[in-house]
């Protein structure tokens, strides 16, 4: 299993005069169209938002926020290559974003924890409405994900409320320490994360073709999504855990894309 603490259960309750089931009704304002004028104004609510510049009307690019929490730096080396290959769709764009640390600086120290990349700025609550799918990635603590993400999603209660998310894609990648350390339960068990907020779950399946049958060689991932396996936090990610990060982040955004049409 992967280092650290276990889950943080989530000590939130439903706001008074607030039902403690979810809310039926999506957000309405995801599926509408707006016009934004200007080249400085930005505004993302949906997929079929289009900018208008010098009098030309254009699509705007859908964008799939991929936010991570990175302990040793695997999951944020297979973040960046998750970002290449949604980059790699035309009228797709990867966003890169990092979830607050919880745990203090001495405590981090102790860890041997490396600094964190600066240019990837975290996200807050409030941007999670902008975009138009998902890939959310954490290391495993006893095969759920870390605290620190687990921590993120409990402060999405204003968002489940009122099911800003719900019908949003999102998949999953992970980073465990051992080859029976969660590289399936670590993702499924996140799924209850998106169920409440009524998003849309994108495992990978075997899309990844005959890279998902090799036994010739360790390697993370699974049908839920692409992992890595860590080690003592030494081990770096093989050329075959980073393919197959970039192949989720094609996969995905060809979903995302193939959605927004649809809708």
């Amino acid at each position: 299993m992967g280092k650290g603490g276990g889950c943080v259960p989530s000590k939130q309750r439903a706001p008074k005069g607030v039902s403690d089931k979810d809310p039926p009704t999506p957000n309405p304002e995801r599926n509408s169209t707006v016009i934004i004028s200007g080249q400085s104004q930005t505004q993302s609510i949906n997929t079929t938002t289009t900018q208008v510049q010098d009098g030309l009307q254009f699509p705007k690019k859908l964008k799939i926020f991929i936010v991570f929490y990175s302990t040793y730096g695997h999951v944020e080396i297979l973040a960046k290559r998750m970002k290449k290959g949604v980059d790699s769709i035309e009228g797709v764009e990867g966003v890169l974003y990092r979830v607050p640390e919880t745990l203090a600086p001495d405590i981090l120290e102790q860890m041997r924890v490396p600094p964190k990349d600066n240019e990837v700025p975290l996200i807050s609550v409030e941007e999670l409405v902008e975009a138009d799918g998902f890939l959310f990635g954490f290391p495993t603590r006893y095969g759920c994900m870390a605290a620190q993400m687990k921590a993120f999603f409990d402060s999405t209660g204003r968002l489940w409320e009122q099911q800003r998310l719900a019908g949003v894609p999102a998949g999953f990648f992970v980073s465990t320490g051992t080859q029976g350390g969660g590289q399936e339960t670590t993702a499924w068990t996140a799924i209850t994360q998106l169920a409440h907020h009524g998003m849309l779950y994108v495992p990978i399946g075997y899309t990844f073709g005959a890279g998902m049958f090799k036994m010739d060689s360790i390697r993370g991932g699974s049908p839920y999504g692409a992992g890595v396996f860590a080690g003592d936090g030494t081990r770096e990610p093989s050329d075959t855990e980073l393919a197959l990060a970039e192949h989720q982040g094609k996969y995905m955004a060809g979903i995302v894309k193939r959605f927004a049409k649809a809708s």
